[in-house]
């Protein structure tokens, strides 16, 4: 089954953070910090927009618009995708039910209730806070790590479907962007600062 997840391919990905952050990894190889909140719709990682430079930099704009970081900046970076669990190939995808009722009996046996997918605010289309998805994505990649033989995955991609339609009626949507969760920092080869934005 570890051979259905081998992706030897590259692909470029663009992080939206401060320029601090940014910075330290260009200049001084720090590496970057994994999201592990409870909403992150694919789980544990380092995330990147696949070819989406310009979604990274609204994204760092937003963060700092919101306070959460001084100056917004992109760093680009040459990913390795390695062992992914893809969400757009129908063998990951497939997986999924299946650690969705491991979740489900895990949360039965607590005695407690599932993580929910929700809304961010008032009015949020998109459920961007996907605790849900989150927690069984995260089960999941456990349970593949911890199987015998283990399946370690380095990334996790997918496509995510965001805002508004992009025209009455459409199934287009004006901020939707493939999404990766470096799992593995081996597989981020180098780091560059985009031309311009």
């Amino acid at each position: 089954m570890g051979t259905q997840f081998d992706y030897h391919r590259l692909v470029v990905g663009y992080h939206g953070c401060d320029r601090s952050v940014g910075e330290a990894a260009l200049l001084h190889g720090t590496p970057l910090r994994p999201s592990n909140n409870a909403w992150d719709w694919l789980g544990e990682g380092v995330y990147f927009w696949e070819h989406g430079p310009k979604r990274a930099w609204e994204f760092a704009r937003w963060k700092h618009r919101r306070g959460e970081i001084a100056e917004p900046f992109v760093l680009g970076a040459h990913i390795h995708l390695g062992r992914c669990f893809d969400l757009t190939d129908t063998f990951a995808t497939r997986q999924l039910l299946g650690f969705y009722g491991q979740l489900a009996a895990t949360f039965t046996a607590r005695g407690q209730d599932l993580p929910t997918n929700r809304p961010g605010r008032a009015g949020d289309p998109d459920f961007i806070r996907r605790e849900l998805d989150c927690a069984v994505l995260n089960l999941g990649l456990t349970a593949l790590a911890q199987a015998s033989p283990p399946v370690e995955l380095d990334t996790v991609r997918g496509v995510f479907v965001e805002g508004d339609e992009a025209y009455p009626g459409a199934r287009i949507h004006l901020k939707t962007h493939v999404q990766i969760a470096v799992r593995n920092p081996d597989c981020i080869i180098g780091y560059f600062k985009p031309v311009s934005l």
